[in-house]
């Protein structure tokens, strides 16, 4: 557990006080300047830290990536820190993931730029990409550097994996931030980098507030779950047939402890972090008894046990199919990708009114996961 005292409160006054400036929104709302000393804690994460040296709040992102958030540019930094002067004013989204956090730290203002808007839901969001206040940079790899340019980006958050295509964006000048929750193993670790983007738009009471929240519900649900003892334990999979393999995550990965904290043994018992790509053949040899399954899918219309078995026939093979038991979720229905990154306690209560609906309220209604009918 890491614990990190951020106290340059008295020099952002002064500097307000010597300069006149006009506060922004965020100064107002959630800023070190008018709340004090606020302590970020890190407790989950383990892609960022974060410590104070005299006026500057050091952020590492990774092994590579280093800054030094400082209220004035005056301010020197130590070397091998990129400075960025807080709290940012524009920013570009590279995933949902990350809009994620803007989402919920009611920061859409900041955001001047995403990828795009496929499976996208937030109603504000499609409003200011209509009226332009947000503009739609291309997909990874096929960046379109001038509208890039013309949102005027403090920093760029990124998500370096897939095509990445970061490097012409790299020639502007702009300060890429890594932002590697995906990555997290523990669904509080990737719901904790909403404290990292706080940090840089100056909402870290908010975010903290937040993420008490999500970790209060998340771990008061994994207690009960444990307080069961359970001996037996269901059996779940997940995934499905796509053109010709079925994508497995590993052992090790995000939703694969879900499963574990709801009270259920994933199939896959590897230490693997990141899925691969399996012949049919060797997951049924996994899946076949599985109590259930999970998809998660933008199939268009309704998604039945008929349209599952006419996908690939011999998914009536398996057990989960044959009692009915698949958990489904349909991305064209739901904003999965879209805000679940901040939802883990929730998607942890999907999962435990089906694993073990004993432990939730009889009127519980889940908002992403559910048995298929």
């Amino acid at each position: 557990m890491k614990k990190i005292a951020i106290g340059y409160c008295l020099l952002a006054i002064g500097l307000c006080a010597c300069t006149g400036k006009k506060t922004s929104q965020a100064d107002t709302n959630d800023t070190l300047s008018t709340q004090g000393t606020e302590t970020v804690e890190v407790k989950y994460a383990t892609g960022f830290s974060v410590k104070d040296s005299a006026d500057i709040r050091l952020v590492d992102v990774g092994k590579k990536d280093h800054f030094a958030l400082v209220r004035s540019n005056n301010v020197e930094v130590p070397t091998g820190y990129t400075k960025v002067v807080v709290p940012i004013q524009n920013t570009i989204c590279m995933t949902a993931l990350q809009l994620s956090n803007f989402t919920v730290l009611d920061a859409h203002d900041v955001v001047k730029g995403i990828t795009g808007t496929k499976n996208l839901f937030n109603k504000d969001i499609l409003a200011r990409v209509k009226d332009g206040r947000i503009v739609k940079i291309g997909t990874e790899g096929e960046f379109d550097t001038e509208l890039i340019l013309s949102a005027n980006p403090d920093v760029i958050f990124i998500s370096p994996f897939k095509r990445g295509g970061y490097e012409a964006i790299k020639e502007t000048g702009i300060t890429l931030v890594p932002h590697l929750g995906y990555k997290e193993l523990d669904p509080l670790g990737q719901a904790e980098w909403i404290k990292l983007v706080g940090m840089f738009i100056g909402k870290e009471r908010k975010a903290n507030e937040l993420f008490d929240g999500i970790e209060k519900r998340y771990n008061e649900l994994k207690l009960k779950v444990e307080s069961l003892a359970l001996k037996d334990k269901p059996t779940v999979t997940s995934g499905e047939m796509h053109y010709g393999t079925w994508r497995a995550v590993g052992g090790k990965n995000y939703l694969a402890q879900i499963f574990r904290d709801a009270g259920a043994d994933y199939v896959v018992n590897d230490d693997e972090e990141a899925g691969e790509n399996l012949e049919f053949e060797k997951m049924y040899a996994l899946s076949a008894n599985a109590d259930y399954w999970r998809i998660l899918n933008s199939f268009p219309g309704e998604f039945t046990y008929d349209a599952l078995k006419a996908s690939e026939p011999r998914n009536a093979l398996f057990k989960a199919f044959k009692e009915k038991k698949v958990i489904y979720c349909n991305m064209k229905l739901q904003p999965y990708y879209e805000i679940t990154p901040v939802e883990p306690d929730v998607l942890l209560k999907d999962l435990v009114a089906i694993f073990h609906p004993e432990l939730v309220e009889s009127d519980y209604k889940p908002k992403y996961y559910r048995l298929l009918k």
